[in-house]
């Protein structure tokens, strides 16, 4: 289990001790979409879901979600993010809306995780305020798209090549 870093030599589940690592600036950029009726976009995106701004609340509910993360995985290292960025976007080809985040820190581990919660809670606020009018939405394709800083330095995901 030596490739997998959350377990110890016995196999046995542990938080990673990062305190040798060097502070260094991390940034992480994560996407994911909720797909919907075309009816739903066009009540969230004129403003009249009977519960209000939905783009506006799933933007501060992501942010929430990132300051949040070490409390909902379990191994996740508490950061001290230094900026969480969220883009909804309504696409009427989807139709539904993309939410793209943006997570940065300075510090000895990466916030992936940050960001990818941000994604996930944005989303199911969005699903949360149009429930009413439309429970066959879908959440999918929420995936890291790139990572910058620590050891293995500058990723990209490569939509051709297999992840890992």
């Amino acid at each position: 289990m030596s490739s997998l870093t959350h377990f110890d030599e016995q196999g046995q589940a542990h938080m990673v001790d990062v305190s040798a690592k060097p502070a260094t600036l991390r940034v992480a950029v994560a996407e994911g979409r909720i797909r919907m009726a075309p009816q739903t976009l066009r009540t969230i995106a004129q403003g009249s879901a009977g519960k209000g701004d939905v783009l506006g609340v799933a933007r501060i509910a992501a942010i929430q979600g990132a300051k949040r993360t070490a409390d909902l995985i379990p191994l996740c290292h508490p950061l001290p993010l230094s900026k969480v960025a969220v883009e909804l976007t309504c696409d009427e080809q989807l139709p539904g809306v993309v939410c793209r985040v943006t997570a940065q820190t300075v510090g000895p581990t990466g916030v992936e995780m940050e960001a990818l919660t941000a994604v996930q809670v944005g989303l199911l606020t969005v699903y949360d305020m149009c429930k009413a009018m439309d429970r066959g939405m879908t959440i999918t394709d929420v995936g890291l798209l790139e990572k910058q800083g620590g050891r293995s330095g500058h990723w990209k995901r490569d939509d051709d090549a297999p992840s890992g």
